[in-house]
């Protein structure tokens, strides 16, 4: 259908294109964005929708003293740098607690690689199933393990929107101390991963 030039009235012989005598399905207008949007490189189509992403953790963080982080940036020159920083500095200033702000792309990591962690661990995956057991018919532990295992290989591939809505299911939050990060998951998001992917729920990018 995207390629069919029908759909714009129009009629394909050998292939060359000639106005035809039937209306057009299709706005011509949309079907130059379609088009714009297909003959753009895989590469730079996959960096211009994560750019218009929202930040990943965004209301998933908060400091010792319980505030959240909020996303923000600097810019250096042509670089852009993209931190987390804590609304009790940004309401009363640096210093205000022991951590102020953290890069975005190390937390990022470190979250993302918790939560591939959690599709490889047998324990995780049976805690799952009993929880979607709860709430799913049918659905067996080998099930909920099989599903999940498919998200690790499959992660890099996802769109930047779908990564982001994965985490938001999995990750209740995230609490930042001087000693590291405390990932606190959600077992009814894993249960309810799971049955996506058994659904074919799952949408990586092309």
């Amino acid at each position: 259908m995207l390629n069919n030039r029908a759909y714009v009235g129009e009629a394909v012989h050998k292939g060359d294109s000639y106005p035809g005598e039937h209306d057009a399905i299709i706005h011509r207008e949309t079907w130059d964005r379609v088009h714009a949007i297909l003959h753009e490189s895989p590469r730079k189509r996959a960096m211009r929708t994560r750019a218009e992403t929202p930040a990943l953790l965004k209301g998933l963080l908060f400091g010792l003293d319980g505030a959240t982080f909020s996303p923000t940036h600097t810019r250096k020159g042509d670089r852009l740098y993209r931190y987390y920083v804590s609304q009790t500095v940004l309401k009363h200033g640096a210093g205000s607690c022991p951590i102020g702000r953290v890069p975005a792309g190390e937390i990022k990591a470190v979250v993302i690689d918790q939560v591939r962690a959690v599709f490889r661990q047998p324990e995780i995956v049976a805690g799952t199933w009993k929880a979607a057991r709860a709430n799913a018919d049918g659905i067996t532990e080998a099930d909920a393990h099989a599903a999940l295992q498919q998200l690790d290989p499959l992660w890099d591939e996802l769109f930047p929107a779908e990564q982001a809505r994965i985490v938001a299911l999995l990750v209740k939050r995230v609490d930042i101390s001087t000693d590291g990060l405390n990932v606190r998951l959600r077992v009814d998001g894993l249960s309810g991963l799971a049955r996506e992917m058994l659904a074919g729920g799952i949408e990586a990018a092309a």
